[in-house]
């Protein structure tokens, strides 16, 4: 093998700024305080900021107590808990915020005179390189970015309740805010593993845009006497595919701050309907919650007549959205399904309920309301189409981001035609050398769409699943063959097919936040998109049934060891590291065989218990002679091979061997030649099915 480059001494030479490190989180209530939990979860030294020592001291009982509840839910163990309290510092008074601290988190209340207030003094007291955001759900980032002299590192970030749970950031950069304050703050989201969305700079946003007047609308309906509390929530949960209704959702935030948004929103777009009904308006005063009460039952009129209303309203806002330029369709949607947590965006729910059908609801709502319905939608007849993959060129490199977050980044038809198209188009451009990727959120590639996969069985459809696999091997067969370096970046979860994709590139930078797994096995299926022929090529057959036959879980440590990670670094290097592996170029040997550190116990172990004589044994469901089955690493092993489906295993372990005997190309093809035997067992569609429904499977062996 080729001796790698040393990390600390490219990094240094290629990085064109620091990145992220330090933070301080200004405001210890409920937002605050899980900002800085979550920050600190994910490595970041943060400083929680308030003007009283007795808030300081709130924030700190608020993180204990959310931390002491993922104790109990395993979540974290004790010591990890510890160890993330440990990187969190209380400071009185923002005056006393370090000086060097790399980004400053403004999390206070939504009043504009404060926050105005309060970033003229960040600005005087911090450092020059320091990033300012507010983390506002409504304010102009814009007004607020001029009352800094550092208008270029000025940016708006609107995290969602409770920010160390739920996925998904809004970056809103100003007009001022530069290219690399944007890097810096994409990539500390990322590192947080959030689903980004970005947002141009106009009232609510994209998720509040559409959510606030929704609540709105479901008030109307109530105050108007056409339903219920309980009915408008049953047909919401229904059609949105959600957990609580309008109403629901009301009494757990409090209706307060649905009033505050409300009559804000209807002020800067001057738009009378959006302002809170006097109902709204009431309940908030009093300081109530919502009666919703138990009668959700109605009739198909009155179910009609919400439906109509809700989704009327979701279609026109969510188009009034896009047209005004304030987020794409997928960002609309992505803002949904992430941040609220319905299960199809606006845009999905028109496709569902048919276009031309979501265009009248919307005309009829847009007239009901006096609102402007763009053309652009009102006149729209055929289904929407995503866009999954997006590209970056800069300096010769080109990043391909897999954005389907929402899904964990999962392979589908749309997905793989998107990935080959962008591929085929960049392979045939001179200005580039380098492709990267990447993927968004938390995962690089969660694997395939396995509903896909049992769809298709159902439907006896399987020259569609042939189709599929062998377009998934075209696409990847032509990032093996790319002229230009390629370079997987597995920050984050990277499953299956993911794995799959990442080994087809020359390098695989990882962090501290990679795993990986083949789950193939235990699910009825073989690695069919290049997992038996790549792994063994790599990191030798004995880890290579390590991987693949007993699919263990492999930290970023032992994905480095075994070689399936090429550079592991921190997760603020990878930047550097990627423009370092593109002026080196291509590696002497992508396919060494063996791990690169056999000294490591993960590659000692699979030696000796993944060797040629013991596979008879142990695709039997014996111990190997010579292993003790009480010891935990064998028990272990033991135990995930049992879990295996019977003919999945066999195949896969017939396909790893034959990748010691063949080229790479003929492997490949006996992958997709075994195709038919994997997908008419009983199994597959068992251990599919089961995954989709949450259960373990039952193996027939058939």
């Amino acid at each position: 093998m080729t001796e790698r480059p040393s990390v600390a001494i490219i990094s240094d030479r290629y990085s064109r700024y620091h990145m992220i490190r330090d933070i301080a989180v200004l405001g210890s209530g409920n937002m605050g305080s899980g900002i800085a939990q979550k920050s600190a979860t994910e490595g970041f030294s943060v400083q929680m900021v308030d003007r009283e020592e007795k808030w300081v001291q709130r924030g700190h009982e608020t993180i204990e107590r959310k931390l002491n509840d993922a104790v109990e839910r395993r979540i974290f163990n004790p010591e990890q808990t510890e160890e993330i309290k440990s990187r969190i510092e209380g400071v009185v008074g923002h005056e006393n915020i370090s000086k060097d601290t790399d980004l400053v988190i403004e999390a206070v209340f939504e009043d504009f005179e404060l926050k105005k207030e309060i970033f003229s003094s960040l600005d005087r007291i911090c450092g020059e390189n320091t990033i300012l955001a507010t983390n506002t759900s409504s304010l102009s980032v814009n007004e607020l970015a001029q009352q800094v002299e550092r208008k270029d590192r000025f940016v708006g970030l609107h995290w969602f309740f409770h920010p160390a749970q739920n996925r998904l950031v809004e970056i809103i950069p100003a007009e001022t805010t530069s290219k690399e304050t944007l890097e810096k703050v994409d990539q500390y989201c990322k590192t947080m593993g959030k689903v980004i969305i970005r947002s141009l700079d106009s009232p609510g946003f994209i998720v509040n845009r559409g959510f606030v007047p929704w609540l709105g609308e479901a008030c109307r309906l109530l105050e108007e006497g056409v339903a219920s509390a309980a009915q408008i929530d049953s047909v919401c949960i229904s059609e949105y595919g959600i957990g609580l209704g309008p109403f629901g959702l009301m009494n757990l935030t409090g209706p307060a701050i649905a009033v505050h948004a409300s009559n804000y929103l209807s002020e800067q777009l001057s738009t009378p309907r959006f302002a809170a009904p006097e109902n709204m308006t009431a309940i908030a005063d009093s300081g109530a919650s919502w009666d919703i009460g138990d009668d959700s039952d109605c009739d198909e009129e009155t179910y009609r007549l919400i439906r109509e209303r809700m989704m009327g309203q979701t279609f026109c806002v969510a188009s009034q959205i896009v047209g005004e330029g304030v987020g794409s369709i997928e960002d609309v949607d992505r803002g949904a399904k992430v941040g609220l947590r319905w299960g199809k965006g606006p845009f999905e729910l028109a496709n569902r309920v048919g276009v031309k059908e979501a265009a009248r609801m919307a005309r009829d709502y847009a007239q009901l309301a006096q609102l402007d319905l763009p053309a652009w939608f009102s006149e729209r007849a055929e289904p929407f189409e995503f866009n999954f993959v997006n590209v970056d060129v800069e300096d010769g490199i080109a990043t391909v981001l897999i954005n389907r977050p929402e899904a964990m980044n999962a392979l589908n038809v749309d997905v793989v035609r998107q990935l080959g198209e962008a591929i085929d188009q960049l392979n045939g451009r001179q200005d580039i050398n380098t492709i990267v990727l990447e993927g968004a959120g938390k995962a690089f590639v969660a694997g395939a769409d396995v509903k896909f996969f049992v769809d298709k069985i159902n439907e006896d459809s399987f020259t569609e699943i042939d189709s599929f696999t062998k377009d998934g091997h075209r696409v990847f067969d032509s990032i093996e063959a790319s002229p230009h370096t390629t370079i997987a970046l597995t920050n984050g979860i990277t499953l299956g097919g993911g794995l799959e994709l990442a080994m087809t590139c020359d390098y695989r930078i990882g962090t501290d936040k990679t795993s990986m797994k083949f789950p193939e096995n235990s699910i009825g299926i073989y690695p069919g998109l290049g997992g038996t022929q790549r792994t063994p090529r790599i990191c030798g057959i004995e880890a290579a049934r390590f991987a693949v036959l007993a699919g263990n879980f492999i930290d970023a440590g032992t994905a480095n060891a075994l070689g399936l990670v090429t550079h592991l670094v921190d997760a603020s290097e990878a930047t550097a590291t990627v423009r370092a592996l593109s002026n080196q170029g291509k590696p002497e040997n992508k396919y060494p065989g063996a791990p690169s550190d056999q000294s490591h116990p993960v590659a000692q172990m699979s030696r000796a218990f993944f060797s040629d004589e013991n596979m008879e044994a142990l695709l039997s469901g014996e111990v190997p002679e010579g292993f003790d089955p009480e010891d935990k690493n064998v028990a272990r092993q033991m135990k995930s091979l049992s879990r295996a489906a019977p003919v999945a295993l066999g195949l896969s372990s017939e396909l790893l061997d034959k990748a010691m005997v063949t080229d790479l190309a003929a492997g490949l093809q006996s992958e997709l030649d075994s195709l038919d035997r994997i997908f008419s067992t009983k199994d597959a569609l068992e251990g599919l099915s089961a995954l989709t429904e949450g259960r373990r499977p039952n193996y027939i062996g058939a």
